[in-house]
Parts: structure tokens; sequence; C-alpha cells
């Protein structure tokens, strides 16, 4: 049976996630050997396939824990007993935050997401359709209110905000003139004023 963790306490799967990270936004996935990944988090292949099954598990794990973090937090925003601007405005930041907090996440997701087996792709596809329904049903409670414009339908008001969000990876920069936040906000009142009735 594989360790758990290493000297400092962090569990394997933990290691594997971080060095798979790393190694495919620097290399790129289908440059990325197993090997590579075993031996820079300081395991043994067997440890790797005993806590994920492959390279491609791997890889979808990459996504889907940050897509886990970002549904439950929508779901508190969603859940939250505010007005709905506050809701919608709240969760439209938070994905913002959320990416740049993990943007090599996000940038080996969309660079390498074709690289998934049929079934993973399913699985990730349901798992996002599942996060932008959720969203989307606070644009139509908004706009079900009358106090979010029915001009544009509610599924294109999503897709323009998820649009800039993933495209996130390919210019913001940590260190750069703006911080998370402060993109989250533009990006937040940009989405509320397209709204506006």
């Amino acid at each position: 049976m594989p360790r758990t963790t290493d000297g400092d306490g962090t569990p394997v799967p933990q290691r594997l996630l971080a060095a798979a990270t790393r190694l495919f936004a620097e290399q790129g996935y289908d440059r990325t050997s197993v090997q590579e990944i075993v031996e820079a988090a300081g395991v043994t292949k067997g440890a790797l396939y005993h806590y994920f099954g492959s390279k491609d598990d791997l890889l979808h794990e990459v996504y889907a824990r940050v897509l886990r973090v970002q549904q439950e937090r929508l779901d508190a925003f969603a859940n939250a007993d505010e007005p709905i601007e506050k809701r919608l405005r709240g969760a439209a930041a938070d994905v913002v935050v959320t990416t740049i907090e993990n943007l090599d996440d996000a940038m080996i997701f969309f660079r390498s997401m074709h690289h998934l087996s049929p079934e993973k792709n399913k699985q990730v596809r349901a798992e996002r359709r599942r996060y932008h329904e959720r969203f989307r049903a606070l644009v139509e409670e908004g706009q079900q209110a009358g106090v979010f414009s029915t001009a544009t339908p509610a599924d294109l008001v999503v897709d323009y905000h998820f649009g800039s969000v993933h495209h996130l990876s390919t210019w913001y920069r940590p260190g750069g003139s703006m911080g998370p936040q402060q993109v989250a906000d533009h990006l937040a009142d940009l989405l509320l004023r397209a709204l506006r009735p």
C-alpha cells in the first residue's frame, strides 16, 4: 500500500496533482509522461495508479477540483437570502476570482480537454452544464422579476460572461496592473450593466 503522505504531511494525491498541474502547464498534457509526473511528485508509478487510473484521470481531476469549488460557491450565492442583483453579481465576480486563483488549471483544461476520453469528456460537459444552468437560473430569476432586462436571452448573457472567464488564461498575469478582485469587479459590473432594464 503506498504511503498516503510525505514527510511534511502532504497527501500523495495532492502531490501528484500539483506535479501534474505544473508539468501540464509548462509542457502541455501530451508532452508530459507519467514517469515525469511521478518523479516530480517523488512517488512510484504504483502510487499514481493507486489513486488515479491514468494520466487522463489526472487531467480530469485538475479541472474537476476547481469546478467543485466553483459549484459549491455558486450554490451558496444562489441560495443566499439577498436581492437577485447582489447574488448574481457575487456569483459573477466569484467565478472570475476562482478562475484566476487556478489559472494553470483553467489553461490546461481549455488547451487539453480534447485529450480526455469520450467518457470523461461527457462527464466534464455534464458538470459544466450543471454550473452554467445554475448561473443561468439566476439571470432568469432576475428577468422574470423585472429586475433584469429580457432584451437579451439568458443563455446569451451567460455565454457572454463565461466567454470572458474562459479567456482569462490567455491574458491575465499575476502581478499585472489589476489584481483578481479588480478584474472580477469589472467583469461583474459589465454583466450587470448588460442586464440593466
